[in-house]
């Protein structure tokens, strides 16, 4: 039976907030001490931004942690949310060279967001006091695109950055869990890298909408597109659309802007990666008896990292592997069922193995990815090339195939779907729009 439930402040400080994990400030002092302050950091390295890890807990270590946050802007400028969102256990925390020693690595993660709550607009790089003449179009207010503005606009562009739905943020704001991002941590910071009068932001504007491609071409100096994943993979079986099946991050957006969302006593998660952890835990937080996560393949290749799944057993999810989705079972139109079939590996495959079973569960939440939507794009858009896995095809530089346009961040298939590669995409993107651009001039 399906339950009505508000994330309420209540019921968010009661349920939620128990799973921030945050640094005490008074311990903060020790844990920098444990850091080593190498000179060829492999933790630097390991950071996609190449944010200066040892300087900055250095920083701290002194007793100056808005210079820890000046340290980190200065490489990062959503430096707030990494620290909040990035699995540092398998980037900087992973090549700490304390790793296997007691203590084990430095926590650089917690670190960095004690020292991001001294975060404010003061502390990012200065920017250039002269305009430049060219005018930026960016679409897309995810992190991507957020860090794109702010970068060109630091550089002196005057930007326009369009943004479908109602407020910016992406991802950060309303698909990640939310006890990652807890006190209005994404909008905070999205006010700090939009501040000043060289970005103006228009909330409520789509690609195809409400804007062409060709006509943003036309209107501006260069077109950079940051437009996220807006579709969700389907699993392609018998009763998924049945009342109760749902796509996991559209819930968790519904959830996060306080809309009503329905809870189920038995809930069934399909996926494997952060994703499934986040729906699989807040389903969990907001009052489901049971929630199965089930994963066709084996616990290696899992897309969610150690840490989120420990976390999701902690908070009592059951973690299966090995679990094909058939169908989906329904009753007088609702979910009643899933069935699934137990597999084996075989080399890189996965075979079937066994009887098919039967899980009374009344919620499916599906997670097994996001797709581009270039079909709502219009005419202008079926000129933009995409690449074999459906994503934007971009060179080295992150040009696409239509001249004086560029994109990174989900969109583009380079990196990880992460908001630090979203952040260092949009980085190089804009080195070689600044190129470019100071060539044509």
């Amino acid at each position: 039976m399906l339950s009505t439930v508000i994330l309420s402040p209540e019921l968010l400080e009661a349920r939620f907030r128990p799973l921030e994990e945050v640094l005490p400030a008074s311990e903060a002092p020790m844990e920098a001490e444990r850091c080593y302050y190498c000179h060829d950091a492999p933790c630097v390295t390991a950071c996609p931004t190449d944010i200066d890890i040892p300087g900055f807990i250095r920083a701290i270590a002194v007793g100056q942690p808005a210079r820890a946050a000046e340290r980190i802007l200065q490489a990062n400028p959503l430096g707030g949310s990494c620290a909040r969102v990035c699995p540092v256990e398998t980037l900087c925390e992973q090549s700490c060279v304390r790793q296997g020693e007691e203590g084990g690595p430095v926590r650089i993660g917690l670190l960095q967001r004690l020292s991001m709550a001294q975060a404010t607009p003061d502390l990012f790089p200065a920017a250039r006091t002269a305009m430049r003449v060219q005018k930026i179009a960016v679409v897309g207010a995810g992190p991507a695109g957020l860090a794109g503005a702010h970068l060109l606009a630091r550089e002196g562009f005057a930007v326009d950055l369009f943004e479908a739905q109602a407020q910016a943020g992406g991802l950060n704001e309303s698909g990640i869990a939310a006890y990652k991002m807890l006190d209005a941590a994404a909008q905070r910071e999205v006010a700090h890298l939009l501040a000043g009068d060289r970005i103006q932001l228009r909330c409520g504007v789509a690609l195809g909408r409400d804007i062409a491609l060709g006509q943003l071409r036309s209107d501006y100096d260069a077109v950079f597109l940051a437009l996220g994943l807006q579709g969700q993979h389907r699993l392609q079986i018998p009763g998924e659309d049945l009342a109760g099946v749902l796509p996991a991050v559209p819930f968790i957006a519904r959830m996060r802007q306080g809309e009503p969302v329905p809870v189920g006593q038995k809930v069934a998660v399909i996926g494997g990666g952060m994703t499934a952890i986040d729906i699989a835990v807040q389903m969990r937080l907001l009052g489901a008896e049971e929630v199965h996560l089930c994963y066709r393949r084996g616990p290696e290749a899992m897309g969610a990292s150690a840490r989120e799944q420990r976390l999701a057993r902690d908070q009592g999810v059951f973690i299966h592997h090995y679990r094909r989705p058939l169908r989906i079972e329904g009753e007088g139109g609702d979910c009643v069922a899933i069935w699934l079939q137990p597999t084996i590996a075989q080399g890189e495959r996965c075979v079937d193995q066994g009887q098919p079973l039967r899980w009374a569960v009344d919620q499916v939440f599906t997670a097994i990815g996001q797709r581009l939507n270039p079909e709502v794009w219009g005419e202008d858009g079926a000129s933009l090339q995409l690449d074999a896995h459906g994503k934007i095809a971009v060179d080295a530089n992150f040009r696409t195939s239509l001249p004086g346009v560029w994109a990174a961040g989900d969109c583009v298939g380079r990196s990880a779907d992460l908001t630090v590669h979203a952040v260092a995409d949009a980085q190089r993107a804009v080195l070689s729009m600044l190129g470019d651009l100071r060539h044509e001039a």
